[in-house]
């Protein structure tokens, strides 16, 4: 058998076996995961915004005008709320089972209220925001078939 020695730790470490060292570390794995996630939520809240933006830039010219500006305003609120309450869950001790308890209900929360942003999404991405297609007005002519 041979010793593989372990030079990533201060105290060297006999490992006898490699596949030992190919193990995964599972937190460094969760810790990985949530960084990732966290940037995607970063991304899907800015580009919320961007959305906003050109949805109050185009203004009541779009076709849905007021419904993509309660969608997004929607999704945007419940995805600063979705995060606020993440920050309060992981303050909770979850060692104390009364803590566990209340950190249970609060990730509860967290997941209506991703789902629920998640749904405003879906939907306004149904109803489209595409600058690229023209809206209706008095000089653009329809197309003929």
């Amino acid at each position: 058998m041979t010793i593989i020695w372990q030079t990533t730790h201060p105290i060297m470490k006999p490992i006898k076996n490699a596949w030992q060292m190919k193990a995964m570390d599972a937190n460094r794995y969760a810790t990985k995961k949530t960084i990732a996630q966290g940037m995607l939520d970063i991304a899907l809240l800015t580009a919320n915004a961007s959305q906003l933006k050109y949805i109050l830039q185009v203004g009541e010219q779009h076709q849905f005008y007021k419904l993509m500006l309660i969608l997004i305003s929607l999704s945007i609120v419940l995805q600063v709320a979705a995060g606020v309450l993440l920050v309060i869950q992981s303050l909770i001790n979850m060692h104390n089972p009364k803590d566990r308890s209340l950190g249970f209900k609060i990730n509860h929360f967290v997941d209506v209220f991703i789902y629920l942003s998640v749904f405003c999404d879906i939907m306004k991405m149904n109803f489209g925001i595409d600058p690229a297609v023209p809206h209706s007005s008095d000089d653009a002519e329809p197309l003929k078939p």
